[in-house]
């Protein structure tokens, strides 16, 4: 039977990333799911899988924590053995400017998981 994956979200950041390339390295299959929001440049992000893209055991799931039905469907698809959740709204300035989006994508977010 094959090793169940490590569901990673926000896997597409600098500490995703390097989370999701060190479980690669040990041969654990890996899940990323991920938005690519533009608080920073996505380009970075795309940068950050790139060399995780090209192994066997990564599958990339471009989508948003809000979206209740497709992180269940991931989830259901993919039966990860764990989940790590990284995937969140930074800054605290951008946070009093926009509150009502942090609370949608940190809080929310993190319930439909």
């Amino acid at each position: 039977m094959a090793q169940q994956p490590i569901l990673i979200t926000g896997a597409a950041g600098f500490i995703g990333s390097s989370l999701a390339d060190q479980l690669l390295a040990a041969g654990t299959p890996v899940v990323c799911l991920d938005n690519f929001c533009d608080f920073y440049d996505p380009t970075i992000k795309r940068r950050n899988i790139a060399d995780a893209l090209k192994q066997d055991h990564y599958t990339l799931v471009e989508a948003d924590l809000r979206d209740r039905q497709t992180v269940l469907d991931t989830i259901a698809k993919h039966k990860p053995q764990a989940i790590i959740h990284l995937a969140a709204m930074a800054g605290v300035r951008p946070s009093i400017e926009n509150p009502d989006l942090y609370t949608q994508v940190n809080l929310n977010g993190t319930v439909n998981l």
